[in-house]
């Protein structure tokens, strides 16, 4: 076909050339800004604009002088190379790359990895401050190897996942033929520059933005540009002023899948249709997953908790004056004992754990923090094309005699119905398509559906619906065709021509568009034979027609007739195509065949799920708007009339439909340009939507004003065009089969079999684990109160340590892991799919009710049960619970500083009783008389408080001859001074040799500690010998003083200290229980259907029962071995928890089922988390 120079009427040359300047200079100045570096005309914002293009509206000769080429000769080779020299190669700019080691960087950047790196280095500066203790040094190790452990973790997930952006090349054609200087010839595509003129035939990929100049019966398959299924005829002629909609252009990256053509290159590489979508995808920026929001939310919360009590607690130390070295370590020890050190890597790992199960539902996670947001998606933006329905024509409706088919209900069809057989004959060889023959010898077993045929998409649909029935191939071997006419899209129709295996006769056989095949028939083929046709038969024709037609189908008229074969002299002239004599009317119309891309099977029932769930589904497509709204109907999506809808029922016009009547509408692309944010507001505010006919960049926009209306988003799409959507999306859904490359790039998740109901699976384990990250994150900062109580009894009462900062590192990194890694595999509960998406403003991951049960009810149930063990513990090593108060006030019991060791005394009623009055010996108490430089009478100046110099060495032969007697003289200078001021002997044997008295006397109080010179050695001490003569009682002079060294005052220490460790960890293993479920009731088989759980419970009994009893490993962790009886007061703490966490749950349902029970309801309102 020549070009025609016919100009569309009501196009103006001048406005034309007025646009085409403006285009020029606006490309010239971009141009300049992009070599200085700058933003290109604001940057999204343009690349953001409708496609505007004015090459398709002029004439060739017009496109020609603009462009500086020749229709027929080309560029000459120096003028194409002086524009690739201006303008670049022909090829997509590569999206900057992130380089690996700013990504894995950029790991350590997120909150929790901050805070935690924030309190490891608050560990090394407390060590720095006082390094007589390891454990802050070994708290920072820890949590610098959690982040560094964790963040690489996230890195190589991802890394695995991510695909790079190298194969856009895959989208470019290596080579071209082009005309150039009059020759044509074969050339790399990436040389092509505009005003080129290029040959395209079937099976070349386009390589550029083409204005077509000469065609012969080419068509596009556009499904990865703009969503439409079946393959666009391409003309010479301007056709729509909208270069997307016109057929004079064909662009880079589409597929030619019939015919020939020229055409002249007016775009290339970045400027192309192609380019401009592949841009605003990467102009597009990614969305903060809902799940960075909550972890985000989170962190600062705990931070500002954190630092806060740290320096209130900082400021009560100062108050009560103690060092302030001292009391900058605890207030960092309070600070790290409010982080969930372990919070990360359980939020890491049960991220990776999903995303693992997911793959095994066919879905691939490049984003981990994306799975969450799914479960968070309040809107899902479907693409039509290839993601709702399959990307294949495929037959779905056969109309023959008088009745209606469908090849989708499991009809089986009968080759010997004479009605059927003759729709048959016609849709089995009126058609060129065929099957590649190099494909079916290579898979020989290789299922119909999947076969590769040559051919359009409409006879491709037909041919493999006839294979099922019969052998196609053979059929027209018994049916040879002799002649014809070609389908072109001027007659709308086919025609061949067959000598018949049985019959003399040549068959006739005609296909195409209904109203031309029925224009040429005048009978019908009917159950009683040929008849003709009457107003009856043709109005029930069309009524089948229009029903088809309103499914979004493309329907086919088949028509035959018979007659004798031409004489042999004739036959040339007799089926000349272009000049035919073979009949053309009066034939016999046999049926309709229906087409349509359906839905995936799966699709209707994974809506309606999403819609149950409260999630609403929206179709995003680039097809007709009829077709959209058909699809809409089969799949759920439109499920009530639209204002048209009821307009024709009542038949009135639209405008006198209420919007208040409509909960569907259908939304065309063209109307969307002229819409205000009102507009926006009003249409996003239906039910059911469906937009159609919608441009990349209103797709685009469509998902921006979703999210401006407070939805979460997800976008789902296969092609090109979807990518920019599905950049902007809270989460973007690619197919892993039909999708382009470059969809699967801007998306967070693949669908690896392109199901869109493994979207719905995918809702699913987002809902699922929100709800297991919430029930993981209650568990484990419900020890939070727990670890920071100890701290906060110590500096306001004075009460030792209840836990080392280790035995905490223990809890969240040690006996919490596994369990609370564990909730990433608990089942979803029974009403996951049935509750409404949450509101992400509104619940939160960590919310008041959450924070109230973990700190304030949990937390508390702990803490007093560790305390009641550590009592017990203590009381039962005789220090009864009144002593505890102040004990450790000056930070001297068991202290982990040899200088700050002393010797403590206790007053028992005899050895075997509880101490109930104690004192340590130092010089800032009772004793500050014995370090001055005139002690009191009968002792010497003490010049030293210190343990390991206080030591009771034995030396008989400087302590009188006896066993046991040591010669340190300030040790028994201290004996002496604690008897004369507690006024009561030791309870070990001591010995002494009055003043003036030649003989040694044992065990006499009075002739031993009065104001006499004589030493008192205090042998029993050493041999383990008792006081014989200790009178039992509280009163003045009697009970006996019980010295404790540092081993046991430590040791005292340490069985405190795992009597608390190991009741806190005994009452998390019910915490564990109770927290499976926020709503339903705790059952046996719940318990033990979660294997994990129940190893991570095992392995916290297996850490608790190692860090009591394992020699070593105790005093590594600050603990000692402790008495079986000393496990029981944990018990009855456990029975309350559960019965506790079970009566809350259950008042929850009671107030679920009967909302008139008050207190029920109140508490499902306010204390469900």
């Amino acid at each position: 076909m020549e070009p025609n120079t016919f100009v569309k009427e009501g196009i103006n040359e001048l406005d034309v050339a007025r646009q085409f300047s403006e285009t020029s200079a606006r490309v010239s100045e971009a141009l300049e800004q992009r070599k200085l570096g700058k933003d290109v005309d604001g940057g999204k914002q343009d690349l953001r604009r409708e496609l505007e293009m004015w090459e398709h509206r002029v004439t060739v000769p017009k496109l020609c002088a603009e462009l500086g080429t020749h229709a027929e000769d080309g560029l000459s080779s120096d003028a194409a190379q002086e524009r690739l020299a201006r303008d670049g190669p022909n090829v997509l700019s590569p999206p900057k790359a992130t380089p690996w080691w700013i990504k894995l960087l950029l790991q350590f950047t997120n909150f929790f990895s901050i805070l935690l790196s924030v309190a490891g280095f608050l560990c090394f500066l407390g060590y720095g401050l006082d390094s007589s203790s390891p454990d802050n040094l070994i708290l920072g190790c820890v949590l610098v190897g959690v982040v560094i452990g964790t963040s690489i973790f996230s890195f190589m997930q991802e890394y695995k996942s991510e695909k790079t952006m190298e194969m856009f090349n895959n989208f470019l054609p290596p080579q071209a033929l082009v005309h150039r200087d009059g020759k044509r010839l074969q050339i790399p595509a990436a040389d092509l520059v505009i005003g080129d003129v290029v040959d395209i035939k079937l099976g070349d990929k386009i390589p550029a933005d083409v204005r077509i100049i000469k065609v012969s019966k080419l068509k596009v398959d556009n499904s990865s540009l703009t969503g439409e299924s079946d393959p666009q005829s391409r003309t010479v002629d301007c056709t729509d002023e909208n270069p997307l909609e016109t057929k004079n252009l064909a662009f880079f990256g589409t597929l030619a899948v019939d015919g020939t053509a020229t055409g002249i290159v007016v775009m290339t590489g970045d400027s192309t249709v192609f380019g401009r979508i592949a841009g605003l995808a990467a102009s597009s920026g990614g969305e903060i997953t809902t799940l960075q929001i909550e972890i985000h939310h989170f962190v600062i919360a705990i931070s500002i908790y954190a630092i806060s009590v740290g320096v209130i607690f900082f400021f009560v130390g100062i108050a009560k004056g103690t060092a302030w070295l001292h009391n900058i370590i605890f207030t960092l020890s309070i600070i790290v004992a409010n982080v969930p050190e372990g919070l990360l890597a359980t939020v890491t790992v049960s991220l990776t754990l999903t995303a693992k199960r997911m793959a095994t539902k066919q879905v691939l996670v490049k984003k981990l923090a994306a799975v969450e947001t799914l479960g968070s998606t309040t809107t899902i933006c479907s693409d039509k094309t290839g993601t709702l329905t399959m990307n294949r024509m495929t037959l779905v409706h056969i109309m023959f005699g008088d009745k209606v088919e469908s090849t989708q209900s499991g009809v089986t069809f009968d080759i010997n119905d004479p009605l059927f057989q003759e729709a048959f004959y016609v849709m089995a060889n009126c058609s060129k398509a065929e099957f590649d023959a190099a494909d079916l010898e290579k898979f020989p077993d290789k299922l119909i559906d999947e076969r590769i045929v040559i051919g359009d998409a409409s006879e491709a649909a037909v041919l493999k619906f006839c294979e099922k029935i019969q052998d196609v191939r053979q059929t027209r071997l018994r049916n040879p065709q002799v002649g014809g006419i070609p389908f072109n899209s001027t007659n709308k129709f086919m025609v061949t021509i067959h000598k018949q295996e049985s019959d003399s006769n040549l068959k006739q056989c005609l296909k195409g568009a209904p109203e031309r095949v029925l224009d040429r028939c005048s009978k019908m083929k009917t159950p009683d034979g040929d008849k003709e046709m009457t107003p009856e038969m043709l109005d029930r024709i069309n009524a089948q027609l229009a029903d088809m037609m309103d499914n979004g189908e493309r329907v086919l008229g088949l028509a035959t007739i018979s007659y004798a074969p031409p004489k042999e002299e004739d036959a040339e002239a007799f089926f000349d195509p272009d000049k035919p004599l073979f009949p053309m009317e009066g034939m016999t119309f046999v049926g309709l065949a229906a087409l349509l891309d359906p839905p995936r099977e799966s699709v209707p029932v994974a809506i309606a799920r999403c819609q149950s769930a409260g999630i609403q589904v929206i179709m995003v497509t680039g097809d007709h708007p009829a077709t959209a709204k058909a699809i809409a109907k089969q799949i759920g999506i439109i499920r009530d009339p639209t204002a048209e809808d009821l307009a024709k029922l009542r038949g009135v016009p639209v405008e006198f439909i209420e919007p208040s009547e409509v909960n569907a509408v259908v939304v065309p692309g063209w109307q969307l340009r002229d819409f205000e944010e009102s507009d926006w507001t009003r249409v996003l505010s239906y039910d059911q939507i469906v937009f159609a006919r919608t441009s990349p960049q209103q797709k685009l926009i469509i998902v921006e004003n979703c999210q401006r209306l407070g939805k979460i988003v997800a976008v789902t799409g296969d092609g090109v065009n979807d990518s920019p959507a599905l950049k902007k999306a809270n989460i973007g859904i690619a197919m892993g089969i039909s999708g382009s490359d470059v969809s699967k790039e801007a998306a967070d998740m693949i669908l690896l079999d392109d199901n869109f109901a493994s979207i719905e699976s995918g809702i699913e384990e987002g809902r699922l684990i929100f709800d297991n990250l919430k029930k993981s994150i209650a568990y484990t900062v419900s020890a939070n109160i727990p670890e920071l109580a100890p701290f906060l009894v110590f500096i306001v009462l004075g009460i030792p340590s209840a836990l080392s900062t280790i035995l905490i590192l223990c809890i969240d990194l040690g006996t919490d892991m596994i369990p609370a890694i564990a909730f990433a595999y608990e089942s979803a509960e029974a009403d996951i799919m049935e509750r409404p998406p949450r509101n992400a403003k509104r619940d939160r991951m960590v919310n008041r009710a959450l924070v109230s049960f973990a700190y304030f009810q949990l937390g508390v149930f702990q803490t007093v049960a560790g305390f009641f063990s550590f009592i017990v513990v203590f009381n039962d090593y005789s220090v009864i619970p009144s002593l505890l108060p102040g004990l450790d006030s000056s930070q001297t019991f068991a202290a982990e500083s040899t200088d700050s060791r002393r010797w403590w005394f206790t007053v028992r009623e005899d050895v075997s009783h509880h101490s109930f009055q104690e004192t340590f010996f130092s010089d800032n108490n009772r004793f500050l008389d014995v370090f001055s430089s005139t002690p009191p009478p009968g002792l010497i100046q003490q010049t030293t408080k210190i343990f390991d110099q206080l030591l009771p060495t034995p030396s008989a032969s400087q302590a009188l001859g006896q066993v046991g007697g040591s010669s340190n003289a300030q040790f028994n200078n201290m004996i002496k001074a604690v008897g004369l001021e507690l006024h009561r002997p030791p309870c070990y044997e001591f010995y002494c040799q009055p003043e003036g008295s030649p003989s040694i006397v044992y065990n006499d109080f009075d002739a031993c500690f009065n104001d006499g010179s004589q030493v008192v050695y205090y042998s029993g001490i050493n041999t383990g010998l008792l006081n014989p003569n200790v009178i039992s009682g509280s009163d003045e002079g009697q009970g006996c003083v019980f010295p404790w060294t540092f081993d046991q005052q430590n040791a005292l220490l340490g069985r405190g200290r795992s009597g608390y460790f190991n009741a806190v960890i005994l009452i998390r293993t019910c915490i564990a229980l109770i927290c499976k479920t926020r709503l339903l009731a705790l059952t046996f088989r719940g318990c033990w259907k979660n294997k994990v759980h129940l190893f991570g419970v095992f392995t916290m009994l297996l850490m608790v029962f190692g860090i009591t009893y394992i020699p070593g490993l105790n005093y590594g962790f600050g603990a000692a071995p402790i008495k079986a009886i000393h496990w029981l007061p944990a018990l009855p703490w456990m029975l309350m928890v559960i019965v506790f966490g079970e009566t809350r749950k259950l008042l929850m349902r009671m107030g679920v089922r009967n909302p008139d029970f008050k207190a029920g309801a109140w508490m499902r309102k306010y204390a469900y988390w």
